[in-house]
């Protein structure tokens, strides 16, 4: 939705408006999720850690907004307001009508209305070179989102500022460590970031990202804490391997502060214990696209892999079996258009997760080894007003089989948790809405 005023008149100053207007853009998503006893369940079933692929996303009524004030000047200056809000984010429960999500679960402000970025961003000035842009503010800079395990495996999420002429910049990205309302006094990290994007070259485009990352006084942070660190990832961007579609893949390494995924900044990189160390690393990849394979049949698809040494509080307990983490998720969604406003949807998924995050067989944590397989299958069926694979607005029914085996005893002893009766197979069903627009 937009609206736009034109302003037309002889004898203009150099600082009048020509062109104001605002736009609203937004996502919403009401998800009824029940597991097969019946309840909503905030159980996500390892997707967020490339345990499994289908619609095990727990928000039951989120609500995003994306407003932008766009205005342009008689000197050739323009400006643009971005401002992001989002409610009823990480909060799976089924409320009535009482505002009740205000407060969230356990009072924990999950699912609240906040306000997830605000930037203004300048150009088009005399003394800046041509197509070239300022920004600050707070946002999601340079986000990068996963196709079937829904991971936003690439951004700098803080306060900050930048610079970018022709998809080449510069930005400096802040951010207080910690979850929610947890933040360590005196500790904040930065990501300087530089990259380059839309370089043609084998029958693609490549993008090209450094993030150089320094604690902002590393006195405030204890000796197993890193302090900096360094990533960087090239992105390729293409057709589906040779086929009618589209593809992203992706290759990251990062240490330090850059040991998640390399240049995923924000404020999970540091600062706490069960972070990152000094001598944690990761390589990732990731590969994922959709293929129109006929008038009926589209496909997508990913596989992502990610190692890690010394990470997320890895390695740390004198009993720990080893210091290591390797995921593999491989996925496919394939969909078949019956006509224009139904389609059938088919996603299965294996997972392989070796760590050592463990417990021993009486349920002590003592960062035992477990290697565990994961496996998904889902069936859907999408009523819609276009039955192309990204066609929104959607309503879609679904069920879901989930079934992991663990070698680690305790982890095989508990399955999928409390709400699937600690069984290591498990349904979950639900019908989801969505729409962007």
């Amino acid at each position: 939705m937009a609206s736009e005023t034109t302003t037309e008149t002889l004898n203009l100053k150099p600082t009048d408006i020509l062109t104001d207007g605002w736009q609203v853009n937004g996502y919403i998503r009401a998800g009824w999720r029940v597991n097969e006893n019946g309840t909503s369940t905030g159980n996500e079933y390892g997707k967020p850690n490339y345990n499994v692929a289908g619609t095990t996303g727990k928000n039951a009524n989120q609500v995003e907004f994306n407003v932008s004030k766009n205005t342009t000047f008689a000197n050739g200056v323009w400006s643009q307001l971005g401002v992001r809000a989002e409610y009823g984010n990480g909060d799976h429960s089924f409320y009535s009508s009482t505002g009740s999500e205000d407060s969230g679960v356990n009072n924990e402000n999950e699912g609240a209305l906040e306000i997830k970025e605000a930037f203004i961003r300048l150009g088009g000035m005399s003394y800046l070179p041509e197509n070239a842009e300022i920004w600050a503010g707070r946002r999601f800079l340079n986000r990068e989102q996963a196709l079937l395990s829904g991971e936003f495996w690439k951004q700098s999420s803080g306060v900050g500022f930048g610079y970018e002429q022709n998809g080449n910049g510069i930005a400096v990205v802040s951010v207080d460590p910690g979850e929610k309302t947890e933040k360590p006094d005196g500790k904040t990290i930065h990501s300087l970031d530089l990259y380059s994007y839309n370089h043609n070259a084998l029958g693609g485009n490549f993008n090209l990202d450094l993030k150089l990352m320094k604690a902002g006084d590393s006195d405030n942070f204890q000796a197993n804490e890193a302090t900096d660190g360094v990533g960087a990832a090239i992105t390729y961007k293409r057709d589906y391997y040779g086929l009618d579609g589209w593809t992203t893949t992706a290759l990251a390494y990062g240490q330090g502060l850059a040991a998640n995924r390399g240049v995923n900044f924000g404020q999970w990189s540091g600062g706490t214990a069960t972070t990152d160390s000094e001598d944690g690393n990761s390589i990732f990849f990731t590969s994922y696209g959709v293929m129109n394979i006929n008038d009926r049949w589209q496909m997508g698809s990913e596989i992502t892999y990610l190692k890690g040494e010394k990470i997320w509080g890895l390695g740390t307990m004198d009993s720990a079996e080893g210091d290591s983490v390797d995921r593999l998720l491989v996925a496919v969604r394939p969909t078949y258009k019956v006509n224009d406003n139904f389609r059938w949807e088919f996603t299965g998924s294996y997972g392989y997760e070796k760590s050592y995050w463990g417990s021993d067989k009486d349920g002590n944590y003592n960062q035992s080894e477990n290697k565990t397989n994961f496996y998904t299958a889902e069936v859907a069926a999408v009523f819609t007003v276009n039955s192309d694979y990204f066609g929104r607005p959607q309503i879609k029914p679904f069920v879901t089989y989930l079934s992991r085996d663990d070698s680690n005893q305790w982890a095989d002893k508990n399955g999928w948790g409390s709400d699937s009766d600690y069984d290591s197979n498990t349904f979950q069903f639900g019908v989801e809405a969505e729409i962007w627009f």
